[in-house]
């Protein structure tokens, strides 16, 4: 069966064919390939034609594909049962490596999925302040949930559809979006909504509008003026969670917010999400306190045994870091090296083992710089990459990551189908 045929397929029992809609490869004008297996760097669809994989399932693929300690890890889970229902013990050694590693929280509640993790950290924030609005920004995805799909990023920027579609306009007005990185729309929505704000709900490093970096004032304002107005700091770290450092942005940039929300990559590739605080705001949560949330499949064992094995190699070795930060920058400099010999205009945001490529010639600074690069030819670069064997995200507003299985060799190969892929720009 070829892509194509399979494709037609999935189209009759699915919508667009698809369980997540940029998957439909439609912002990019491609025929969608249907995998077949992944292995280390690679992936390979059911054709047989083989890919370097730098969506590495949107992020959570930080020792890439299938590698022996996660599959052996999660083997050993399985035989002893997929689901239970009830507390089990790698839930507990997970939660307790996440807490000693992040520095700045007590207590963690696991969840199945991001945008579960920032929906009760929200509920969280809103029962704990007793106040209604919550500030996010513009191009931010923070999930699907009703509360904060208002001014996303990601999927709702790449296909150019309105936010809000079947959400009342009762919901949506309790959340305030403000431009990533302008300090100024900040001081203002605080006088404007005085003692009504709730939480900032922040990705700390953008990458759903692609790689937005924070201006490092403008993030320090964020923890400031939360405390000056008792509101609560929630970084959504389901991208850069254990993807910018062992503490993730909080560690990185050197800031503490209230709640911090995980997913991705402390699952290692499973269905997973979680978030978690100090003691004093975690212990509001049933059923030690008031505010409800729950969840069948929360802290399954596969998942969690999983995202054990990838926390546990990252911290055995947490050179890993360096490694992949380096062989980012040879990628990046190289690939700009090559967008600018062609005289192509572009910007590459790029931090630790994540990065997004431009094409603008004005600074991406937030989601109105971001969306002045010029998506038809990102989409013809992102044809001319399939074609030679190059798989990054069907999206300008989406990151590109690298995992330990991106070698030196691997980089270089990538780099070889590259200079084909823009040489036909």
């Amino acid at each position: 069966m070829t892509n194509k045929e399979a494709f037609e397929l999935a189209k009759r029992y699915m919508p667009g064919g698809v369980s997540s809609p940029v998957r439909a490869f439609k912002s990019v004008g491609a025929e969608p390939i249907v995998v077949n297996r992944g292995f280390g760097a690679f992936i390979e669809d059911i054709e047989g034609k083989r890919y370097i994989d730098y969506m590495l399932s949107f992020g959570p693929l930080i020792l890439g594909h299938r590698n022996d300690i996660v599959v052996s890890k999660i083997m050993e889970a399985l035989d002893r049962g997929n689901s239970f229902g009830i507390t089990n013990m790698y839930e507990i050694e997970l939660s307790e490596l996440i807490v000693k590693v992040s520095k700045v929280i007590d207590k963690i509640r696991f969840v199945s999925s991001g945008t579960e993790a920032v929906m009760s950290a929200i509920r969280l924030a809103r029962g704990i302040t007793n106040k209604p609005y919550i500030i996010k920004f513009d191009g931010c995805y923070h999930g699907f949930s009703d509360s904060v799909l208002v001014g996303a990023g990601s999927g709702v920027a790449t296909l150019g559809i309105p936010g809000t579609p079947g959400i009342p306009k009762e919901f949506a007005a309790f959340t305030i979006v403000l431009d990533y990185n302008d300090e100024n729309a900040l001081e203002e929505a605080f006088l404007k909504y005085k003692n009504q704000i709730a939480a900032i709900l922040v990705e700390p490093v953008a990458g759903n509008m692609g790689v937005v970096i924070p201006k490092e004032s403008w993030l320090k304002r964020l923890r400031s003026i939360t405390k000056e107005n008792d509101a609560l700091l929630i970084f959504d770290e389901v991208i850069t969670g254990f993807r910018l450092a062992l503490g993730g942005a909080a560690e990185y940039f050197g800031i503490e917010p209230d709640i911090v929300c995980y997913g991705k990559i402390i699952g290692g590739g499973m269905p997973i999400g979680a978030y978690g605080a100090k003691n004093h705001i975690m212990e509001k949560i049933a059923p030690e306190g008031p505010i409800y949330q729950a969840g069948t499949l929360s802290g399954n064992p596969i998942s969690v045994a999983s995202g054990l094995a990838i926390l546990k190699t990252l911290i055995k070795d947490i050179t890993i870091y360096d490694r992949l930060a380096e062989l980012r920058a040879y990628l990046t400099y190289t690939l700009s090296k090559m967008l600018s010999e062609k005289g192509i205009p572009h910007k590459i945001n790029e931090i630790a083992s994540m990065f997004t490529i431009f094409f603008t010639d004005k600074d991406v600074i937030d989601f109105k710089s971001a969306k002045t690069s010029d998506t038809n030819i990102f989409g013809k670069f992102f044809r001319n990459a399939l074609q030679e064997g190059v798989l990054i995200p069907p999206s300008q507003f989406e990151a590109w990551f690298l995992s330990t299985a991106h070698t030196k060799d691997v980089i270089d190969e990538t780099l070889e189908k590259l200079e084909k892929a823009i040489d036909l720009l």
